[in-house]
């Protein structure tokens, strides 16, 4: 994990550097203020429960706590604003994964721990009953990882790192009628940080992501689809570039589209551009560049009204790219700081909901915010 914060530039992060054509498009949709949660969190989670209400839970506090993962969590009401103190796993957690079950509960999985390794354990969140109830445990402990919930109501958790930091090409199925994890096809490569999107045929895209080693970090370019059927990861086309840290989504066309990240130099790395997967070629193509470069984002990329994805992580201003028109835009507004590793989701009203992150603040170290933002189209 603690390459998540372990280099830092004393610079003020999410300067509008890199702008590429952002005053060719007005502003689009506004970033309020949305209040605070009750502790600041960076590396958390956030999932839309079946009522409306929005699950957050574990993250730490930034730079000097970062070996201590939160076992909070709370719920934020859309209908007043308001956060709610939720109750507390079993274990603490930051870059772990959450997915929301068929049957309405939410499987928490994996981070790391308050001694720097690389969880195991995995729990189950009730919402009818407000309470976290362990389930059975991973093959592998990681944090990092990627989980996805495959159209059969199994959630494929691939890659990671385990508690050396080194990266992991082991793969693993979770099944909720048995509560149980068994392990699957191993990826081509091992991948630390890697994105994982479903696609509309029922395989799963990984991307991108790194793997450590005595000579440095190797961060790639490559890809590989996961096929549920055969249980076998195989490779696809590359990216134009390497990329970790980066964020990947489903657009209503049924291509991925694929923003920002970094290489090898992680803060020295960083990138404006994105590219867009092909399913049918298994092929990226370049797909312009959004306005700043971001890294560390991804779980604050979401889609919102009408099928545009709202980019909020990894810089002080927000963006959304259009499918259609194959552009980002500048969205008016600040997130005060570059959040990194923030989280996103989108609201049933049409909104979505951005919390935490930390920040690089000179003098200050890399503090994570209990601040919370708005958008709204």
């Amino acid at each position: 994990m603690l390459s998540i914060i372990t280099s830092f530039r004393i610079c003020a992060a999410g300067a509008l550097t890199a702008l590429v054509g952002a005053g060719a498009h007005p502003a689009v949709g506004h970033i309020t203020s949305g209040g605070s949660m009750h502790v600041p969190r960076a590396s958390h989670s956030s999932t839309l429960l079946p009522n409306g209400t929005v699950l957050i839970a574990g993250g730490f506090g930034g730079s000097g706590t970062e070996s201590h993962p939160y076992t909070s969590s709370e719920l934020f009401d859309p209908r007043d604003g308001s956060f709610i103190v939720g109750p507390s796993m079993r274990v603490g957690r930051s870059g772990h994964t959450a997915t929301l079950l068929g049957n309405g509960t939410v499987l928490m999985a994996g981070g790391w721990t308050g001694t720097e390794d690389a969880r195991a354990t995995a729990e189950i969140y009730d919402p009818s009953t407000n309470r976290f109830t362990a389930t059975g445990s991973m093959v592998v402990g990681r944090g990092g990882q990627t989980a996805t919930l495959l159209p059969d109501g199994r959630v494929l958790i691939a890659g990671g790192a385990d508690r050396n930091d080194d990266g992991l090409a082991s793969a693993e199925l979770y099944d909720p009628a048995s509560g149980r994890f068994t392990p699957t096809g191993k990826m081509t490569i091992a991948r630390d940080g890697p994105t994982a999107t479903l696609l509309r045929d029922g395989r799963v895209l990984i991307a991108g992501g790194s793997s450590a080693s005595r000579r440095g970090k190797t961060v790639y370019r490559s890809a590989e689809l996961f096929d549920p059927a055969t249980a076998k990861f195989t490779a696809t086309g590359e990216m134009a570039v390497p990329r970790h840290k980066h964020a990947a989504a489903l657009l209503p066309t049924g291509m991925v589209l694929v923003v920002g990240g970094s290489d090898d130099r992680d803060w020295h790395g960083e990138y404006a551009t994105a590219e867009l997967y092909d399913p049918a070629r298994g092929t990226f193509s370049s797909a312009g560049a959004m306005s700043l470069e971001r890294f560390k984002l991804g779980s604050a990329v979401v889609l919102v009204d009408n099928g545009n994805l709202l980019v909020a992580g990894g810089a002080a201003r927000a963006e959304l790219y259009d499918p259609g028109a194959r552009n980002f835009r500048l969205v008016d507004g600040t997130l005060g700081a570059a959040r990194y590793y923030a989280s996103a989701i989108a609201l049933r009203d049409g909104r979505a909901l951005i919390t935490g992150g930390y920040a690089d603040e000179p003098g200050r170290g890399l503090p994570s915010t209990a601040q919370a933002f708005l958008y709204t189209k």
